[in-house]
């Protein structure tokens, strides 16, 4: 494939939590490859703005909105501030999410809500909004949402989290089929063990980290934002244009194995 099959020159971004982590090097990333890029974010002002002079010193167009998007009947104004102030939105990607790391018996309704507010109703109600303006518009857009391996597979102490990541690949799927016949795709990225802040809050024994390296089987170490980066721009761009409905693992192969056999086997076996 050649370097424009990756060309994004014209096109629009939309993109939640976009003042760190994931969203930070996605956001940047579309910028790179020619996208105007419109980040919200939730509290990090500073480091919203400091996006958004990344992304302008590359010569590209930028936004910040600050929104709480567990407040859904805010996400309809919200689109439509974003598209009068861009003119359109050629891609969203959800990618805000929030986490808790507790016992089943320990999570309460509050948490419970919170996690499902952020991390699936407003990913639903957002991309209803703008799929609607797409339509209208007749733009042949892209969805892309923020998964994770807990779509796919569970953790103890995050039951709430869980739900929330499986509930969001079955809805984009769901997605995926309704708007396909406007040209619209709607994929996730899983990425499995990040260096990120969403698990900086966690209360672990330090040896977790070891033991979860050691079941890594791309080098035993944990990824970077930068390695999530290429799954949204190939789903962005004309290159990923036939894959809908699909999710793109970024682990390092964390989730294909069964059971951590590898370090019990004979030397040459």
């Amino acid at each position: 494939m050649t370097a424009g099959r990756f060309d994004l020159t014209g096109k629009t971004a939309l993109l939640t939590g976009g003042s760190r982590g994931i969203g930070r090097g996605i956001a940047l990333g579309l910028a790179e490859h020619g996208a105007n890029v419109a980040i919200v974010y939730r509290s990090a002002d500073d480091q919203a703005a400091q996006v958004v002079s990344a992304i302008q010193r590359m010569g590209r167009q930028a936004w910040s909105w600050r929104e709480d998007l567990a407040r859904t009947d805010r996400l309809g104004p919200l689109t439509d501030r974003v598209w009068q102030a861009c003119g359109r939105i050629d891609i969203l990607v959800n990618n805000a999410a929030i986490s808790y790391l507790e016992a089943y018996d320990a999570i309460t309704p509050e948490h419970w809500r919170q996690t499902l507010a952020v991390n699936l109703d407003a990913v639903f109600f957002l991309a209803q909004h703008v799929a609607r303006k797409m339509v209208a518009a007749r733009i042949k857009g892209r969805i892309i949402n923020v998964s994770s391996t807990n779509g796919l597979v569970a953790e103890a102490g995050l039951a709430h989290y869980n739900a929330s990541k499986g509930g969001l690949e079955l809805l984009t799927r769901s997605l995926a089929i309704e708007l396909g016949e406007y040209g619209i795709t709607v994929n996730t990225i899983a990425p499995g063990l990040i260096d990120t802040e969403i698990h900086s809050g966690f209360e672990l024994d330090p040896a977790f980290f070891e033991y979860a390296r050691e079941h890594i089987p791309l080098e035993h170490r944990f990824g970077t934002v930068e390695e999530c980066v290429g799954a949204a721009v190939f789903l962005a761009s004309p290159a990923g244009s036939y894959v809908t409905g699909q999710h793109l693992v970024v682990d390092g192969g964390l989730i294909c194995e069964q059971f951590p056999r590898l370090r019990f086997m004979k030397q040459g076996s």
